[in-house]
């Protein structure tokens, strides 16, 4: 067994497979990162693993293009009709169940199932008052296997499978002026669009003390509902960790996502879509041979959106996994 094959539980990479939802800013905060190899679907180890993790994304800051959103942004967007409100804060907490199974070392099969609880606060043209929603619901589960017996030490493969429409999609707004108006279709718990994933990955050792990932994942409606289609997504990944301590494993990730606008009678184009790197610090910790906690923050370092959209400061994941 090669050095980085016997330490393969405590690597890390981002897969992507969390996002319930298809702006930018909702879709792709937290949701480029995965904080444990095995549990979230890039293990060559044979086995069962469990994950469970809990995201926290507070979007509190309305940007336009590279930075902030200026009253002037506003006012324009306003006037010129591209949008019909402006969002005050949406806040996001996902907690979700990953179970993974490796019949043996080339093959292996990953099942995410998200559980959204959103809340959000808008403030419409003319209205003196913030309208809100609050939704509670399953998101959208995914399924993906992967390949990895191109060589012997399985240090390469793909991923291939499916985003069901298993999410909510009809909430609506439960108080405030604009009660009981349905809620923009970018922040239900589910898109209602059948989505398919392809990825490619790599992982290596850089020396005794570093491992090292690369990866890209691409998402794309193939089966949409209701004059909704999310714009299709990649996001891009490296990161490297450090292997001198016994039980304690330090890492650093670079998650990179571009998502195109959406589209439909539904969507919103103006103000969907954009570009996004996060600068991922973390830690796993063994509890013992089989159980892992761990612990990231995502800070932003370039945002890039189309249009009005809220986006968070920071994002936090925190986790549990097990190997049985």
């Amino acid at each position: 067994m090669t050095y980085l094959s016997s330490k393969i539980g405590y690597l890390t990479v981002c897969v992507a497979l969390l996002a319930p939802t298809s702006a930018l800013a909702c879709s792709s905060c937290g949701c480029t990162l995965s904080p444990d190899w095995e549990n979230q679907g890039l293990s060559s180890t044979p086995g069962w693993r469990v994950d469970l993790r809990y995201d926290y994304i507070n979007q509190n800051q309305l940007r336009h293009g590279s930075g902030t959103a200026s009253n002037s942004d506003i006012a324009t967007a306003l006037t010129n009709g591209t949008v019909a409100e402006t969002e005050q804060i949406t806040t996001n907490r996902y907690y979700t169940l990953g179970i993974d199974y490796s019949p043996d070392r080339a093959w292996g099969f990953n099942l995410q199932v998200p559980y959204v609880d959103r809340n959000h606060a808008t403030l419409s043209a003319g209205d003196s008052e913030n309208t809100y929603s609050h939704t509670q619901s399953i998101g959208d589960i995914k399924l993906i296997a992967r390949y990895q017996g191109f060589s012997p030490d399985g240090d390469t493969g793909i991923q291939f499978g499916l985003k069901l429409p298993t999410g909510k999609h009809d909430y609506s707004f439960s108080s405030g002026p604009g009660a009981g108006t349905p809620l923009d279709r970018s922040l239900q718990p589910g898109s209602g669009s059948t989505d398919l994933i392809l990825g490619v990955y790599r992982y290596g050792t850089l020396n005794k003390n570093w491992d090292w990932f690369a990866q890209g994942l691409f998402q794309a409606s193939i089966k949409t509902l209701h004059g909704y289609r999310p714009g299709n997504a990649l996001n891009l990944n490296t990161g490297v960790r450090y292997m001198a301590f016994d039980k304690i494993v330090p890492q650093l990730q670079i998650n990179a996502q571009t998502r195109q606008r959406d589209a439909g009678a539904n969507a919103d184009p103006a103000n969907t879509g954009g570009k996004l790197v996060y600068l991922s610090p973390g830690l796993t910790v063994a509890l013992n041979k089989s159980t892992k906690i761990y612990g990231f923050i995502q800070i932003p370092v370039y945002q890039y959106v189309e249009g009005l959209q809220l986006a968070p400061r920071w994002n936090a994941s925190v986790g549990l996994n097990f190997s049985l």
